[in-house]
């Protein structure tokens, strides 16, 4: 049906005369015929004074940039252990700030505790009405299928609005309307100019391809080819997506292949590899995965989850040459890629994964959700998980980057100055390796009373000091002037308990905070409830990133809570085992998502234990 309507679109390459009488008896046809029959489915802890945050027709050559932007946006539119340092044991520990939803729930707090919560939450909600209700005043689409007249009438009645098509076209797609209505308006609009514009038409391919219209697709492909010398990049991303689903799956490889000027998407393989599973062909499959890898692009979280379905359906037969050991070697290969780039899989990946191992023949793995103790053991087997501290080569390799790239990269000197610097290192070399090293205007600006931010710092001081703790404070000229927050005898205190540094009143405290605490060795800690992303972006490459995320989450200390006179200071737990995949070979433990509300800078608190045969305590 849909080809009846759409192949008169390449009438536009005729006289316009002829092109004009057989659309016009087009438009008379019924308008079901039209219609195809398928459908498819805080930075919590900034300082006050922090020197900046870091926030991972054709139309010609000219019209190619323009259309390859509205494309890429369009096909975007388609996608949418116990460690605390405290005196008493107690039951259980606050969880740590790296817990996985800690951010978002601190946010939430923090809101009820804001009188105007309310109104700051209505406010943009009553904006987004109001530019709704502004649009939609502009341009209303029609809630059937128009005749030629009527669209002209219609167009008249907006003021013959500029690029009247594309408005509409747009307003078809966002209200979700039926794609009867669109290619009444493509009549419209080719009886009216006596052709079809790529934009128009891309907006058109988008609008089947979201409506899961993929003979219509076709007919458009076959239109623009004939029409276009190139496609730009949205548009074969929608192709790709649109011809994957169907039994012409392989031509989405060749317009893969033709994206030469821009590198397709991880989105553009994983439709490509799941069409290849569906139709069996695993060597097509993995070929697109390794070329994937090869063009330094992180697969998508479906696509794993389709390697790892996909092997059931040749579980009895060895599919086009890959061996049932080879294919399992190659999974494997996946879950250490994870690893490596500390990649948390989501739920419904690590079911998959899940399944996958209780399917292998012979082996009898067994899967459980479960959580790790504290001491960092998995509830369900018993196993030790790994540790989060550095072996002796990690710890050398993070001390080394931090001080080339941090502490004495290009930006140094913006933060402090030459002679205060290396004042700070001789500090540092006379006095024996501290313990803990605090951040205490950080810390004392965690009491919302400014008038006891003294008091503050030094109830945190004097709970390390009690526990026998060799701690150095990091500060600013400015606390030694007596003042209401900052009162003589509390910083007199401080002084007498800890060993302390105060920086000029511009400088930038936190490398020398790194610093003090990697030259002490692998035990020290720094209290501080910066989270140091900034300075953690200034490393040269991802797994020198992860691993100083790695340190960060074994050393550092953060106050639980508000410190108050009389009530004991408590510190959120540090785990004592890594966050990460990891294997014993009988064994397998993967942590995974199971929230929304997990940032970057957090890990997940629920695991798969995977155990083979006998060991399984089940």
């Amino acid at each position: 049906m849909g080809l009846n309507f759409l192949s008169k679109v390449l009438i536009c390459l005729r006289p316009r005369q002829s092109f004009l009488n057989e659309l016009k008896s087009s438009q008379l046809l019924p308008t079901s015929r039209f219609l195809s029959s398928r459908d498819s489915n805080s930075n919590s802890g900034g300082r006050q004074n922090t020197a900046g945050q870091n926030r991972d027709g054709h139309r010609g050559m000219k019209y190619n940039i323009t259309r390859q932007r509205q494309g890429t946006l369009w096909e975007d539119s388609l996608d949418r252990g116990d460690n605390g340092f405290t005196g008493k044991r107690k039951q259980s520990l606050p969880k740590s700030v790296f817990s996985a939803g800690t951010a978002k729930r601190t946010a939430e707090m923090l809101k009820k505790k804001t009188a105007l919560a309310a109104e700051d939450e209505q406010e943009p909600e009553k904006e987004l009405d109001m530019k709704a209700t502004r649009r939609a005043g502009k341009l209303q689409p029609p809630d059937r299928p128009l005749t030629i007249a009527e669209w002209r009438k219609l167009k008249e009645s907006v003021g013959n609005l500029p690029r009247f098509d594309i408005k509409m076209i747009c307003a078809l797609f966002s209200s979700g309307s039926e794609l009867g209505i669109a290619k009444s308006l493509l009549t419209f609009v080719a009886v009216e100019t006596g052709t079809l514009s790529y934009e128009l038409l891309l907006r058109y391919l988008t609008l089947c391809v979201h409506g899961g219209h993929d003979a219509e697709v076709f007919d458009v492909y076959g239109i623009m080819r004939g029409r276009f010398s190139t496609l730009d990049t949205g548009a074969s991303s929608l192709f790709i997506k649109s011809f994957s689903r169907t039994a012409r799956w392989r031509e989405a490889v060749n317009i893969l292949h033709e994206m030469k000027v821009v590198t397709p998407s991880p989105r553009n393989y994983g439709d490509v590899i799941a069409a290849a599973m569906l139709h069996g062909d695993m060597m097509t499959a993995w070929a697109l995965y390794d070329e994937l890898i090869e063009n330094g692009l992180s697969p998508q979280q479906d696509t794993w989850e389709t390697l790892f379905k996909g092997v059931k359906r040749t579980t009895e037969v060895e599919a086009d040459n890959i061996s049932h050991s080879e294919y399992e070697e190659r999974l494997r290969g996946i879950l250490s890629g994870m690893r490596n780039n500390q990649i948390y899989p989501q739920y419904n990946l690590v079911s998959s994964i899940k399944s996958w191992f209780e399917s292998l023949p012979g082996q009898k793995w067994t899967g459980n959700w479960t959580s790790a103790t504290p001491k960092g053991l998995c509830r369900c087997c018993g196993s030790e998980l790994e540790s989060i501290q550095l072996t002796a080569d990690e710890y050398q390799e993070i001390k080394d980057r931090v001080m080339t790239d941090i502490i004495q990269g290009r930006d140094v000197f913006n933060k402090t100055t030459p002679e205060e610097l290396e004042h700070f290192k001789e500090f540092v070399k006379r006095r024996p390796s501290f313990d803990v090293v605090v951040d205490g205007l950080n810390v004392a600006n965690a009491n919302k009373d400014k008038s006891k931010q003294s008091a503050t710092l030094l109830a945190v001081v004097s709970e390390l000091e009690r526990q026998g703790l060799t701690v150095l404070v990091l500060g600013r000229k400015h606390m030694l002037r007596p003042s209401k927050s900052w009162e003589r005898h509390n910083m007199n205190l401080i002084q007498l308990k800890a060993h302390c540094f105060f920086t000029d009143n511009i400088s930038e405290d936190d490398p020398f905070l790194l610093y003090a605490t990697l030259q002490s060795g692998n035990h020290c800690r720094f209290v501080s409830r910066d989270l140091m992303r900034d300075h953690k972006a200034c490393l040269p490459d991802g797994a020198t990133r992860r691993l100083f995320f790695k340190w960060q989450r074994g050393h550092q200390l953060v106050v639980d809570g508000q410190v108050a006179a009389g009530r004991m200071v408590r510190f959120q737990s540090v785990p004592s085992y890594d966050t990460i995949v990891q294997t014993s070979g009988d064994s397998w433990h993967i942590p995974y998502d199971n929230t929304e509300d997990r940032t970057t800078y957090e890990v997940p608190q629920q695991w798969l234990c995977l155990i083979r045969g006998s060991n399984s305590t089940q």
